[in-house]
């Protein structure tokens, strides 16, 4: 079976949650089939080889729970972007906005090497501006981004075009684009 065959059958569609007109990608299903997350985590650290990455940034909440696996697999560092306030020690914090208001993500500010390639993954790619975020507090703690993957791309919200303009010599992957 292709792999974004494998993929698209283990994510099940929740209508109107978590609000009405709102079809949510339950992404659980997937992470509970061994064969499909095993697929989907050796081709994000193969990713990884081919683009000599020395760590992997997941951002809160779900892409933690590709991005760590990923990283333990491509014998990589694994790096955690949190919502604003989770972090203990002395962080760079970039706000964005969002269609219903605004948030702010943090990174330890020593969490890189200077000059480290990285990979940063999210379970869902929108409107761009979550990963957009990360780009900017990766580069900020002095590192290079090497590449953005994400399981699903929802390319009706042109998420990215927004990424595009902030990666001219990096790829953004999507394993699924609906």
């Amino acid at each position: 079976m292709e792999l974004s065959d494998l993929l698209t059958s283990r994510i099940r569609d929740v209508p109107d949650w978590p609000k009405p007109g709102v079809v949510f990608k339950d992404i659980s299903p997937l992470l509970a089939d061994h064969e499909a997350f095993t697929a989907l985590v050796d081709a994000l650290a193969d990713q990884c080889a081919e683009a000599g990455v020395q760590k992997v940034v997941g951002i809160e909440a779900r892409g933690f729970i590709l991005a760590a696996p990923v990283a333990y697999r491509a014998g990589a560092g694994f790096v955690p972007v949190r919502k604003q306030g989770k972090l203990p020690c002395a962080t760079f914090a970039e706000s964005y906005d969002l269609e219903y208001g605004s948030a702010t993500l943090e990174v330890h500010q020593d969490a890189f090497a200077p000059g480290e390639r990285v990979l940063v993954i999210d379970d869902v790619l929108a409107t761009g501006g979550t990963v957009a975020a990360t780009i900017a507090l990766v580069r900020r703690a002095g590192a290079e981004v090497a590449g953005v993957s994400v399981l699903l791309e929802l390319g009706f919200l042109a998420g990215r075009a927004k990424l595009d303009g902030l990666l001219p010599d990096t790829s953004v992957r999507s394993f699924l684009t609906i």
